[in-house]
């Protein structure tokens, strides 16, 4: 027999008043030493990519999860199990600034792997995957920003997010065109760029710090 519920009932269960999609922050630590050599200076002291990417990215997701299934017929009928676990691409959403400054350390990184005029590139995957990590932040005075940021509530304090999923191994497969159009007004221009994924942890950056549930699954 169910129970009945009522609004309070409801509201109790909604922790923090629900999380919300648009508080989050993405950020990949640093560039792999084929993205780096090709130009692009993530991260050091002479660039601003890292940080400014940070702030433009716009849009991610947080991971699926999928685990296929096997068919075996018996007598007629279908028995699933089990099969294998697979990590689906990664995408985020930038925003375009006028010096291009994420674009163009994409594009060495892209570059790195296979060079545009001979198609050669680096043939170690070590040298081109790096880790990326997304962090669920809450509206709540210790959980408005990433413990990754430079911000910091009263006291000093790092703050910690609701919830971290580390993506391991990535490299861009595609960086999505950007349309131009004299039709085009009071618009900013963004694109897309999709990462292969080889492996993601649920509740740790690639620091090892967990988030606020305190259960980490990798």
């Amino acid at each position: 027999m169910s129970t009945l519920r009522t609004i309070s009932n409801f509201k109790s269960n909604m922790i923090g008043g629900g999380a919300r999609p648009n508080l989050f922050e993405v950020a990949i630590p640093a560039l792999p030493a084929a993205a780096t050599a090709a130009g692009a200076n993530w991260g050091s002291a002479a660039g601003e990519e890292q940080e400014t990417f940070n702030f433009l990215c716009k849009a991610a997701q947080l991971p699926a999860s999928t685990v296929s299934s096997i068919d075996v017929p018996f007598r007629g009928r279908i028995f699933k199990v089990a099969g294998d676990r697979t990590v689906e691409n990664w995408t985020v959403t930038i925003i375009n600034d006028e010096n291009f400054l994420i674009r163009t350390a994409m594009e060495y990184w892209m570059n790195g792997i296979a060079k545009l005029d001979n198609n050669t590139g680096a043939t170690n995957p070590a040298s081109y995957m790096t880790n990326a990590f997304v962090s669920q932040l809450g509206r709540g005075a210790t959980a408005g920003r990433s413990s990754e940021s430079s911000s910091v509530v009263d006291g000093g304090a790092s703050v910690q997010p609701l919830r971290v999923y580390t993506f391991f191994d990535l490299f861009p497969v595609n960086i999505g065109s950007i349309e131009l159009s004299y039709d085009s007004s009071d618009t900013i221009e963004e694109y897309t760029v999709e990462f292969a994924v080889n492996n993601i942890a649920v509740g740790t950056d690639p620091q090892g710090t967990s988030d606020q549930t305190g259960s980490v699954i990798n």
